[in-house]
């Protein structure tokens, strides 16, 4: 009975309570195999080592063993070869008991050759199918069977000898390969094909390799004979060091009648002279054979390389130690004379050749000389630009603006780009001597605007004085040929006088504007150059050193080191003996003076910021903060002041530049750098809104010219940092 149950529990099992028939290989309980039960393994069982237990698919990642073997193939429909032994490789992969095989391909062997058996498991043969080959399978010198061929492996890498002696398996001696009857046959009459001596071997990828892309150019010239005005012709000649070949190209000139050709001789190799007759093709080769039978043996001849060159055709070919600049070269017939070459060229023979004398060879004729253009005088009809451009072509076409300069200099902004100065006449009447101009120059299109301030009781209307446009400079005769000169902007300076269509006037002020446009761009406008002002006065005052210094102590008897504005100008008038200009006196006391320390009002500059966002819908704070923290490598929380201000640009916030500039001041830390977290959470109208002041602080706008201009442009001047930018620090 007992028999019994264990053949029944060994072939048969339940499946959904159905007595079915499994294999052998079926466990018992628990997976522990049933006794008297062999398991036989499924993939290769590798000994267990070192380190971690990783899987085989992790473990032998890549890994492959790789075997040499041979196989016989019948052949019974050739009376030549009874069988063919070829050779293949085996390889079997460790991660998953894979097995290729692959054949190399054999030159004209005729069968199709590559992978034999593609990358999978292969079954062992029968009885056995149920199994697969397994890493315990191969060795060397062995059979295997795989799909009915027979593979005899003769031999494997050292990589795998390595493998299975790690494995533990004795490795069998390598065995050698048969020859293949009809490959060994094959190879017999190729040999008896060889000629008795080596072909000559000419190697002309070396020189291709190394010199490939590497163009000798010359610029020649043909003074052709037969030409109706015998006029020269230029020509480009390229020499190709990959292989030695030539062509040239010509220069047409613009207008000259002659049909434009893509080259003037084709790319080839250029004999030195050119032959009474053009050879055969075939004549010129570069290897020479001889007829050994002649015509004794019917028709057919034999022929072998010639050793002695016998007949050989021998014919010269400029290479690039024949050019240089003064020769003459010959192609086909055309004298031609190479005048210079560019700078590869000339470095190109310096290093290889050693020539350092590159003189060029004078080949074109001088430009005839420009002549002048004159043009009449003008004759006073339309502008000087409009009759100008009459004169210029047969089609008229009206004077081109500076659309760019126009563009730029445009009002953009709180940027009016425009300069104001306040002026008065020059006269000896006692009624024009107090009217008061204000003068615009704009500097978009260079033209200048006057108006008359507006006094009670003066009997004087006031008003547009003088219509927008450009003013020409006096003393310029009306009828002439050359254009006029204009009023640029670097006329117009504080104490300047100009005449303007015969009224003289005296530029005594300007706006703050003007001032910090002419600071800004000191490199147009010398009067405003901090740098050349000093320089100016250094070279005049050095000689009085101690007396200048000695007159400013005078003038701060208390020893504040400040001074007003009227003295250090009447000190820097005595200085310089009137070398100075106003506005170079105003520049001077501008950079030296005492800035006033003002508490401005954080919540009401955030109500006005507030109100223009509101104005122009801005609503992209999330964004704004996220660029910030982006910006904020180290997450302190801090960023620099000019780069918030970058990144604030870059949004187009609608807040002029200074108003920015002073709320980002008020966010600043003790080390100058911005919270960025409170200013964005200060400018968000959404959710911090500032209540709208019921008494506004009015802003000083630079269009509003109606008031009085204050009659100093600074008060105080400190006049030490002066004196130690002149002299030196004073011990």
């Amino acid at each position: 009975i007992g028999k019994e149950k264990f053949h029944k529990s060994q072939h048969w099992g339940y499946c959904n309570n159905v007595a079915m028939l499994v294999g052998e290989d079926k466990p018992g309980i628990g997976g522990e195999p049933l006794p008297g039960q062999k398991l036989k393994p499924k993939y290769s069982v590798f000994p267990e080592g070192m380190g971690s237990d990783a899987p085989a698919w992790v473990a032998f990642d890549k890994q492959v063993l790789s075997f040499d073997a041979y196989f016989e193939e019948e052949v019974p429909d050739k009376n030549q070869e009874l069988y063919r032994v070829r050779h293949c490789k085996i390889y079997f992969y460790l991660e998953d008991d894979t097995i290729q095989v692959i054949e190399p391909q054999v030159k004209n062997s005729g069968i199709t050759q590559g992978t034999i058996v593609r990358r999978h498991r292969i079954p062992l043969p029968p009885p056995h199918e149920d199994q697969f080959y397994t890493i315990d399978h191969f060795n060397i010198n062995i059979e295997v069977i795989l799909y009915a061929r027979r593979y005899n492996i003769i031999d494997c890498d050292q990589f795998t000898k390595n493998f299975l002696r790690k494995m533990g398996v004795r490795l069998n001696p390598p065995a050698g390969c048969p020859d293949d009857p009809y490959t060994k046959e094959r190879q017999k009459i190729l040999d008896s094909m060889k000629p008795l001596r080596p072909y000559e071997r000419i190697d002309t990828l070396k020189q291709f390799l190394e010199h490939n892309g590497h163009v000798l150019r010359f610029f020649c010239v043909w003074d052709d004979p037969e030409s109706m005005f015998h006029d020269s012709r230029e020509l480009v000649l390229h020499y190709y060091l990959s292989d030695d070949t030539i062509d040239i190209k010509e220069i047409i000139p613009i207008n000259s009648g002659r049909d434009a050709v893509p080259l003037f001789l084709r790319r080839d190799k250029l004999p030195k002279y050119a032959p009474t007759g053009l050879y055969q093709p075939g004549t010129i080769t570069s290897r020479t054979v001889l007829n050994v039978f002649g015509k004794l043996v019917g028709n057919r001849g034999r022929y072998i390389l010639d050793n002695r060159k016998t007949g050989a055709v021998h014919q010269e070919f400029y290479r690039d130690s024949d050019l240089k600049i003064g020769a003459v070269i010959n192609v086909w017939g055309r004298k031609i004379i190479l005048c210079d070459c560019d700078e590869f060229t000339k470095e190109y023979y310096r290093t290889k050749y050693g020539i350092e004398d590159f003189t060029p060879v004078p080949y074109k004729a001088p430009p005839p000389p420009k002549t002048e253009k004159t043009f009449p005088p003008y004759t006073g009809f339309g502008s000087e630009e409009d009759s100008l451009c009459s004169c210029m072509g047969l089609l008229l076409k009206p004077p081109q603006k500076d659309f760019k300069k126009f563009m730029e200099k445009d009002r953009s902004g709180m940027e009016s780009n425009i300069l104001r100065f306040l002026a008065k006449l020059v006269t000896d009447s006692p009624i024009d001597k107090d009217r008061k101009f204000i003068i615009s120059y704009f500097l978009s299109d260079d033209t200048i605007s006057v108006f008359e301030h507006i006094q009670q009781n003066t009997g004087i209307l006031g008003g547009k004085f003088l219509e927008r446009g450009r003013i020409k400079k006096p003393g310029q005769e009306l009828f002439k040929s050359e254009p006029s000169e204009y009023f640029k902007a670097q006329n117009l300076f504080v104490g300047a006088r100009v005449c303007f269509h015969g009224h003289n006037f005296l530029l005594v002020d300007a706006d703050e504007y003007t001032f910090n446009y002419m600071e800004k761009h000191a490199n147009e406008f010398s009067v405003a150059d901090i740098g050349v002002i000093l320089k100016k006065l250094k070279d005049i005052a050095k000689p009085r050193c101690r007396e200048i210094r000695q007159m400013f102590a005078a003038a701060d008897p208390e020893h504040t080191k400040v001074i007003q504005y009227d003295p250090f100008r009447n000190l820097v008038v005595s200085i310089t003996d009137g070398a100075f200009s106003e506005h170079e006196i105003v520049t001077l006391g501008r950079y030296y003076s005492v800035r006033d320390e003002y508490e401005m009002d954080l919540r009401f500059l955030l109500a006005v910021a507030q109100e223009k966002l509101k104005k122009n819908s801005f609503e992209n704070f999330e964004q704004l903060s996220a660029v910030l923290i982006y910006n904020d490598r180290e997450k302190c929380g801090v960023l620099p002041h000019e780069m918030c201000r970058t990144i604030c640009k870059s949004f187009k916030l609608p807040v002029a530049d200074d108003d920015l500039q002073a709320l980002l001041t008020m966010f600043e830390d003790d080390h100058k750098q911005v919270e960025y977290k409170k200013f964005v959470h200060g400018l968000n109208w959404r959710e911090n809104q500032i209540p709208v002041f019921q008494t506004k602080v009015p802003f000083k706008n630079e269009d509003d010219w109606s008031r009085q201009p204050p009659s100093l442009p600074v008060k105080g001047i400190k006049y030490l940092p002066l004196l130690d930018d002149l002299f030196g620090k004073e011990e």
